[in-house]
């Protein structure tokens, strides 16, 4: 089965940064798009940003300068690099791939979330 696992969260303070990893595994014939949403209490999950399988990628208005999304083919993994990081960043952080596995379709995956808290 296919899984998201990410890492790399934590706390910092205002103005830190923090280096996001999703590390995709399983029944893998081909990955499409990824991305990073961010979901805080009380709120719905938003988009922070993403790339494509061609390496186009599209940010967030929030997050633009600040944060930057990368891939590595090889190792199955995508990036968030969070720099300038404000309070208002505090979020449960969600990996999403779009995947080819064993159905032979594209299907959507999500990581189980992990928080990033940026004290004032």
């Amino acid at each position: 089965q296919v899984q998201l696992v990410e890492s790399g969260g934590g706390l910092v303070q205002a103005g830190g940064s923090l280096r996001l990893s999703c590390a995709a595994s399983g029944s893998i014939f081909s990955i499409n798009n990824m991305g990073w949403y961010r979901q805080a209490p009380g709120n719905q999950r938003e988009l922070v940003a993403t790339i494509t399988s061609g390496g186009s990628t599209n940010y967030a208005d929030s997050v633009k300068g600040r944060f930057t999304i990368s891939r590595d083919i090889t190792k199955r993994t995508a990036y968030l690099q969070m720099n300038t990081l404000k309070p208002e960043d505090t979020s449960v952080y969600y990996c999403y791939a779009r995947i080819k596995g064993g159905s032979w379709r594209f299907d959507d995956y999500w990581g189980q979330g992990t928080q990033v808290t940026v004290s004032a």
